[in-house]
């Protein structure tokens, strides 16, 4: 049970350690599907937030367990649309921020939420995620390539997040679920110290 509950905990450590210095650092003249990749990577509110969808997706089972996911990264192709266009979204990164809040709270306070619910907030924090990867799109990067990588970076986070999910549920019950929401009050306080700008 400890092994599990430690080893669950570490995966979300590792996920948010490359980011804690800040959340969009600069990342060279990497471009297209490279540059595209690394972006969700670098930031601790991408992580924080991608990590959330897939342990609350875990949570709530069944078909939500790849409906979260999926929305999420096919909304989120949507947003970086706009952002490569150069379409305004106000308070984009309040919006990624808040989505950190969101999800962390909803993660440790276990809300069954019914799934369609759960997909249209996931949906909205998707655009704001999405935004902010296409608008920070280098110039000299290939629109598809660059969308292909946040797009594979994005799934990726996600399946860390049902893997911890799963990691932490080994643990039994009682345990389990003791690990599970004290992995989304961290993730709710970090997402509170980025909405304030202490992070």
């Amino acid at each position: 049970m400890r092994t599990s509950l430690k080893s669950g905990l570490l995966a979300l450590i590792a996920a948010a350690a490359p980011a804690a210095a800040y959340a969009h650092p600069a990342i060279g003249e990497a471009a297209g599907f490279t540059h595209g990749f690394a972006h969700p990577m670098t930031g601790l509110d991408h992580i924080l937030a991608m990590v959330m969808v897939g342990v609350l997706a875990f949570q709530l089972g069944g078909r939500a367990t790849w409906l979260l996911p999926a929305t999420f990264v096919l909304v989120m192709a949507g947003g970086g649309a706009l952002g490569m266009a150069g379409v305004n979204v106000p308070f984009v990164e309040i919006g990624i921020a808040l989505s950190v809040v969101v999800l962390g709270a909803v993660v440790a306070l276990n809300i069954k939420a019914p799934v369609a619910a759960a997909m249209a907030v996931v949906g909205l924090f998707a655009i704001f995620h999405g935004h902010a990867h296409g608008a920070e799109m280098p110039e000299n990067a290939a629109g598809l390539t660059y969308a292909a990588g946040f797009m594979l970076a994005t799934a990726i986070l996600h399946m860390a997040g049902l893997a911890l999910g799963f990691a932490i549920g080994r643990g039994g019950e009682r345990t389990g679920g003791l690990a599970t929401r004290l992995a989304g009050g961290f993730a709710t306080i970090a997402g509170v110290g980025l909405l304030t700008g202490l992070i």
